[in-house]
C-alpha cells in the first residue's frame, strides 16, 4: 500500500530506549509534517494506554502527541520473534531447537525476563551461536512474518491498523 500511494519511509532503529524518544522528539521538530511514529518495548504488562503506560512507568512525560504516535512492541522485541518460530528456524538453521521456545499464542503475555534467555538456549548449537540482540534482532526484524506476528500481538496488530488507516487518509 504504501508503495501504491508512494509514501516513504524513514525508519531508525535506536537502540536504547533513551535514544527512542530523543530521536522521536527531534523527528518531531525536524518533520513536523509527517506522521512521526515512536515505537518501544513496554518492558511490563500493560493495561492503558501506550503514553499512559509510558508515563505510569514513571519513564516519560506528556509528550503532547496522538496515541496514534505512540506503539508498544512487546514486554521485549524477542516475543515478536519467539511469534515466528519458523522464520527463527529458517534464520538459524541446523541445531535450531524450537522446542527450547515458550508456546504461548499470545507472545505479549510471555514474561520479559524468559524471552531472551529461551531464544539463547533454543539457538545455542546453530551456525550463528546463540541470539545475540545487537547481531542478531535487526535479521531477525526483517525476516518475521508481519501476518504471523500481528496474530499473536495485539500491539503488533495495533501498529499496522494504524499505519494503514494513515496511508488511507
Amino acid at each position: 500500500m504504501a508503495r501504491e500511494k508512494r509514501i516513504h519511509w524513514h525508519i531508525v532503529a535506536c537502540g536504547r530506549r533513551g535514544a527512542a524518544l530523543e530521536a522521536f522528539r527531534i523527528a518531531m521538530r525536524q518533520h513536523a509534517q509527517a506522521f512521526n511514529v515512536l515505537l518501544v518495548d513496554s518492558e511490563s504488562a500493560v493495561q492503558s494506554t501506550p503514553w499512559q503506560h509510558l508515563q505510569d512507568r514513571g519513564e516519560w512525560g506528556d509528550e503532547r502527541c496522538s496515541d496514534d504516535q505512540c506503539h508498544l512492541m512487546t514486554q521485549a522485541m524477542e516475543a515478536w520473534f519467539i511469534a515466528d518460530i519458523e522464520a527463527l528456524s529458517q534464520f538459524y538453521g541446523q541445531g535450531f531447537r524450537a522446542n527450547a521456545i515458550p508456546r504461548n499464542p499470545d507472545v505479549e503475555q510471555i514474561p520479559k525476563g524468559d524471552l531472551e534467555p529461551s531464544l539463547k538456549n533454543a539457538t545455542r548449537d546453530t551456525k550463528k551461536r546463540e541470539y545475540q540482540k545487537g547481531r542478531h534482532a535487526w535479521k531477525l526484524l526483517q525476516l518475521i512474518s508481519p501476518t504471523t506476528v500481528r496474530t499473536a500481538s495485539r500491539h503488533c496488530a495495533r501498529l499496522f491498523s494504524t499505519l494503514t488507516r494513515k496511508m488511507q487518509v
